[in-house]
Formats: C-alpha cells, sequence, structure tokens
C-alpha cells in the first residue's frame, strides 16, 4: 500500500483515506494527460504523480494556491515565516485576529493568507457565499499554530514543490465542461465533483442540472474516467447513483464524510467509485457488513 502524502490545503470530503483504493483501481499507461476536473485539495492526483496533469477548479482561490507554489512566489521556507508570524498573533488576539485575516484575504485573495485561514477555520472546511467572500468562521482554537503543527504542513508544501520540478502539472481556472470536453482518449478523467444533494457551498452551487450535465458529459467521453460520489448513509441513497451502478463499473467503500465538530455527527458513508472499464483487481466488497451500517430500510445492491 502506497503512503499517502497530504497536501497543504484541506477541504470537507477529502479523500486521503480513499487514495490507495483509488490508485489500485487506476487503469491506465500514463502515455496521456491526468485531468481533474475538480481538483479540490488535490489529493488524488498528487499522489497519483502523473507525468503530465491538467487540475482544475472553478475556485480560483486553489488555483492560485497551487500556481503561486508552481511560480515560486509561495515557497515552503516563505510559509514558515509567515505561518510563525501569524500564529503567534492568532494566539494573543484569537477570533479577532482571525476575523481580520478573514477580511484580509476577502480583499485582496493572497495564497498564504488562503493557507492560513484554510488551517484555523471551523473544521478545516472551505466555503464561499454568494459574493465570492470566504465566510467559514474561526475553529476556537487560538494557539493552531503550534511548531509541530507548522512543520507539517510546510513539509506538505515541500512535498509539492518538489513534485512541480519533475513533472509537467497545470492549474488551470475553468468549469468541469471545457476539462472534459478538451479530453482525449489516452488520458485520465479522475472526477471528484461536489456531492449532490449534501452541503454544497465549496465555491460555487451544485445542483441537479450540473450533476445530470457531468454525467451526459461523462458519458461521451473517450477517456477512461473514474467518478467519486456518495452511495448512501443510512438515512437515504444517493438519487443519481441508480442510474450510474447500471451504467458503469462501481466499488463500494466506507468513507468519512462530515462538516460537523462533534464525534456523534461523523457518520460512515458509502464513497462510490464509478468507472467507465472494468478494474483489473477483484474486490471483495462486504456489502453484508455494510448493509448493516445502513440498515434503515435503504437497502440497496452494487
Amino acid at each position: 500500500m502506497i503512503k499517502v502524502k497530504v497536501p497543504p490545503i484541506k477541504s470537507q470530503g477529502i479523500k486521503t483515506k480513499l487514495v490507495p483504493t483509488i490508485v489500485d483501481l487506476i487503469k491506465w499507461d500514463f502515455s496521456g494527460i491526468w485531468i481533474e476536473p475538480f481538483v479540490g485539495s488535490g489529493v488524488v492526483g498528487f499522489n497519483v504523480r502523473p507525468q503530465r496533469a491538467i487540475f482544475c477548479d472553478t475556485n480560483p482561490h486553489i488555483i492560485n494556491f497551487y500556481n503561486s507554489i508552481k511560480n515560486g512566489e509561495l515557497t515552503s521556507i516563505k510559509a514558515r515565516k509567515f505561518l510563525e508570524s501569524e500564529g503567534k498573533k492568532l494566539s494573543l488576539h484569537g477570533a479577532d485576529y482571525y476575523y481580520e485575516v478573514r477580511e484580509r484575504f476577502n480583499a485582496l485573495g493572497k495564497p498564504l493568507d488562503f493557507l492560513f485561514l484554510n488551517r484555523s477555520c471551523f473544521n478545516g472546511m472551505i466555503r464561499f457565499n454568494g459574493n465570492g467572500e470566504f465566510n467559514v468562521p474561526f475553529g476556537h482554537k487560538p494557539n493552531r499554530f503550534a511548531p509541530a503543527y507548522i512543520t507539517k504542513i510546510v513539509n506538505q508544501i515541500a512535498y509539492v514543490e518538489d513534485a512541480l520540478k519533475f513533472f509537467d502539472w497545470e492549474f488551470v481556472t475553468q468549469g468541469f465542461e471545457k476539462s472534459l470536453i478538451s479530453s482525449q482518449p489516452n488520458d485520465f478523467i479522475y472526477c471528484d465533483p461536489p456531492y449532490i444533494a449534501r452541503h454544497s457551498d465549496y465555491f460555487n452551487s451544485w445542483d441537479e442540472i450540473k450533476e445530470n450535465k457531468l454525467h451526459k458529459l461523462l458519458s461521451k467521453v473517450d477517456a477512461k474516467f473514474i467518478l467519486s460520489t456518495w452511495h448512501s448513509n443510512e438515512y437515504r441513497v444517493n438519487p443519481f447513483i441508480e442510474n450510474l451502478t447500471i451504467n458503469y463499473f462501481v466499488v463500494t467503500i466506507e468513507h468519512f464524510y462530515h462538516i460537523g465538530a462533534k464525534e456523534k455527527n461523523r457518520k460512515p458513508m458509502l464513497e462510490a467509485l464509478v468507472m467507465n472499464y472494468a478494474p483489473e483487481i477483484s474486490y471483495e466488497l462486504e456489502i453484508e457488513e455494510q448493509l448493516k451500517l445502513f440498515d434503515k430500510g435503504n437497502r440497496y445492491q452494487t
């Protein structure tokens, strides 16, 4: 099993624990371009380490953050100095200083401020209001940036820095439509859109129209793809999953997705990894065991 490298940006629903399974399922000769229409944290592609990749997102702040590493504006050394300085101010002034940085970020959009907010806000969320302003509240931890925590973040940035020296990775602000339409048969697409019918104010809204458009475009691509989406939880089943399970190959795996701060709010769900090709490995899915977790009348089969 690979040792998963955690990216410097966190996001709700981050696929860190699913990376080994996703990597095992990839059936690709790496001759084309790795395409992510919804890069988010970047955790999957950064661990696959393709020679060529296009990481896309409609959130310009994520793209700006990674481009600032690529062009040398943001380095691991600069990040350490910044977090040490800003961390001291947060420790002294708490929430007041957090909201000062948030206001500064919403005015200027600086990548280091984005990193600071992402790592000190409530539950590591990325959420913006209708005006495109970061609006996640303070995480109530004034001493958030302890030396060991800063070192961890710095090492995560250094990993991306090093990767960009060897790999041809582009970071582009664009919608999923352009990313999919421009794909070629020898490319590979990893698609991780916001979960439909769940919390989706990641940067802009995600609704049924976009979900249906995504499925329609994926059905037309010649490249291989893996689509990550939610299958079901103890209360309900993803209303869009039936068509996907009929038309494609699906592997389910338990995944924790939460935005609540309390342990009792951290509920398991099944993640569906949907492929337009047959995976080379055979997964023995313990469906009966999984069903015990979600036995609220919503029985299903994969």
